[in-house]
């Protein structure tokens, strides 16, 4: 799709501000504690302030109205920007659950924070229970008019920095898997709750939520007690799309730092991009981005018009796409930068990192393959 003259200008506003902002390695190191951290409080608060977070919240929730088109330009550029807001497409991925589901004053307050920078974090896998999610087993018992939360939540993005978990529960254990599951809202600083850090190769983003006889009202039900199976089937797809838009701009950041590499890089009396194996390695990349930008924007496009037929199937198949391109562009980079590519100066090291988790949360790229087979009837 072709973008309109005021999305073009949105576009280039974040792309400016990111390059402004973020655009080389001691910048984002100031604002993440020397990359220790993935966002930066104060970069989130910023971009609420400037209207840029919750682009596609309603009005009345203190977003902008938009759409989802919008939704995905904003990720995009702030991705290829390498902006430290990575906990945003968490507290989106909440938000449309509380959107759709939610009650009045649910999305007030919830939707309301996500416009103003705040993270809300999203607490769906269990140590047994990831890429089959409806084995989810953390129990929340009812207790008179609260409902009662023992267990363990795994994986879970930015709980540390969350001012709200959205929590997947199991209040009915007595049917098939898919029934008896329950969303239940949980303010981070409920009594009870325990969060540790996962370490990993990058920096702080997941975590461990342990719940200790946690306790909430039993008004804090997202949507329908036992129904969040059909409810979050929506809210994955929206997900996969989000991270489909990250992607690409991550993509695109690779792909960008590399061709300016090889453009200036000289060996043999020239550019090392006029030799034929890396001229070839570029074109190749340049057209597989082509190809996640017309996707993302075509599901987005189609969304915004009401046409969910088959959003199961078309998001799979860009987040699938997206991050394997984006994953596939940044160790390219690396290669194709010789050394430089392993060095934090040049930066694309960092982009590698920030390539490698998509393909794998949510919902990897394999389960991305099993549920489009499966919408083919295979």
């Amino acid at each position: 799709m072709r973008l309109t003259d005021e999305q073009a200008t949105f576009a280039r506003h974040v792309r400016e501000y990111c390059a402004r902002e973020f655009g080389t390695v001691a910048q984002r190191d100031a604002l993440t504690d020397g990359g220790k951290e993935i966002d930066s409080r104060e970069v989130l608060e910023r971009m609420g302030e400037m209207g840029w977070l919750g682009v596609s919240i309603p009005e009345e929730y203190g977003g902008s109205g938009s759409g989802m088109v919008e939704e995905c330009i904003f990720l995009e550029e702030t991705s290829r920007g390498l902006a430290p807001i990575h906990g945003y497409s968490a507290s989106l991925t909440a938000g449309a659950s509380y959107l759709r589901w939610g009650t009045e004053d649910q999305k007030r307050e919830v939707l309301g924070k996500i416009c103003r920078g705040r993270l809300v974090a999203i607490a769906l896998s269990e140590p047994g229970s990831g890429s089959d999610l409806a084995s989810a087993r953390c129990p929340a018992r009812r207790d008179g008019d609260t409902y009662v939360i023992d267990g363990h939540k795994t994986w879970i993005t930015n709980a540390h920095t969350a001012d709200d978990i959205l929590v997947l529960v199991r209040t009915d254990a007595s049917g098939v898997k898919y029934e008896g599951l329950t969303l239940l809202h949980v303010p981070a600083d409920t009594p009870g709750i325990e969060v540790r850090p996962i370490q990993t190769m990058g920096a702080h983003i997941v975590n461990d939520v342990f719940f200790d006889d946690v306790r909430v009202p039993a008004e804090n039900v997202v949507g329908e007690e036992g129904r969040a199976w059909a409810q979050l089937s929506r809210g994955l797809a929206v997900e996969r799309l989000i991270i489909a838009a990250m992607g690409l701009g991550v993509a695109e950041r690779a792909f960008h730092d590399t061709l300016a590499y090889v453009t200036e890089r000289e060996q043999f009396g020239q550019a090392i991009g006029r030799f034929q194996a890396i001229k070839h390695r570029i074109a190749d990349i340049a057209t597989e981005i082509a190809c996640c930008r017309a996707l993302v924007y075509d599901i987005a496009d189609q969304l915004d018009a009401g046409d969910e037929d088959h959003l199961a199937r078309k998001a799979s198949m860009a987040k699938l796409k997206c991050t394997s391109v984006a994953k596939e562009a940044a160790l390219e980079g690396m290669q194709m930068m010789g050394g430089y590519g392993y060095t934090r100066e040049y930066g694309m090291e960092g982009v590698a990192r920030y390539a490698l988790g998509p393909p794998i949360y949510g919902g990897t790229n394999e389960i991305q393959r099993e549920i489009i087979g499966k919408s083919y009837g295979l």
